[in-house]
């Protein structure tokens, strides 16, 4: 890779050009070792003072130095025009996302996957996969109007998740072909259905689940309702008329992933 790694990152900074080049952005310390931990390709890395203020940082670069991986001395000020957090720690890395497809998903009996439709809130997003990854799920899924899987929120969010769980971007029709031959059962989200904890069902004896989580205002899309073989909500207090998306998906994820 030749030119300045800061031209790169601003022109990561934009959908586009993810989208054309195929890589995307990791801030700070913890998300930047979280993908050396998964062996993720890094292509480079500004780094500014501030990263060697503390001994954690001082490791993280003499790390990436040691693998080889490109670091482009900035200045503070040069950083915090990069970066896209308010507080920046000294780093943004340029990583190259692995490209996951359908096909390399195992979804065999008791496993759960996360399938997001048009989730537009890019920190909501993150969240999820951050949930999906701690409990277990075999991959996410985001069909079309969900926000983009390597945006830099997405990615933040995330802390790590991205870099470990199959995470894909396809079509409604792509996915319920894929879960047909695989003969997943589509669980949908309605706030009006029967609680997922009163499913009593051992996890490892079910066949594989696709847990399809809606739009915030939406809700899921008719494609996904009509294919779907179960409604699954969360009992409420009364007069509460809703949860936050990422908080809703992250206690239907817990109880269907859970042992029975």
């Amino acid at each position: 890779m030749t030119g300045s790694l800061q031209t790169l990152i601003r022109d990561l900074g934009r959908r586009r050009g993810r989208e054309r080049r195929g890589l995307a952005l990791a801030e700070g310390v913890r998300l930047v070792e979280e993908a050396v931990a998964a062996d993720v390709k890094l292509r480079g890395a500004v780094v500014s003072p501030a990263l060697e203020g503390t001994p954690r940082g001082q490791a993280l670069k003499a790390s990436l130095a040691g693998r080889g991986v490109r670091l482009e001395e900035v200045t503070l000020a040069e950083l915090d025009a990069l970066a896209d957090t308010e507080h920046p720690q000294g780093i943004v890395a340029v990583f190259e996302p692995k490209a996951w497809t359908l096909e390399e998903i195992r979804v065999g009996r008791g496993a759960t996957v996360l399938v997001l439709d048009g989730v537009q809130d890019p920190g909501n997003v993150g969240t999820m996969l951050r949930t999906a990854w701690a409990l277990g799920v075999a991959a996410v899924i985001a069909l079309k109007g969900t926000a983009d899987l390597i945006n830099p929120k997405v990615v933040r969010g995330s802390m790590g998740g991205l870099f470990h769980l199959p995470a894909i971007a396809t079509t409604a029709e792509d996915f319920l072909a894929w879960a047909h031959a695989r003969a997943l059962r589509i669980w949908v989200t309605d706030a009006d259905a029967v609680p997922v904890g009163h499913l009593s069902e051992p996890r490892a004896g079910r066949p594989p689940v696709a847990l399809v989580v809606g739009n915030e205002g939406a809700g899921v899309g008719p494609a996904l309702a009509a294919a779907a073989h179960r409604r699954v909500g969360i009992r409420l207090a009364p007069g509460a008329e809703s949860l936050n998306v990422a908080v809703a998906a992250g206690i239907l994820l817990y109880e269907v992933t859970r042992d029975a």
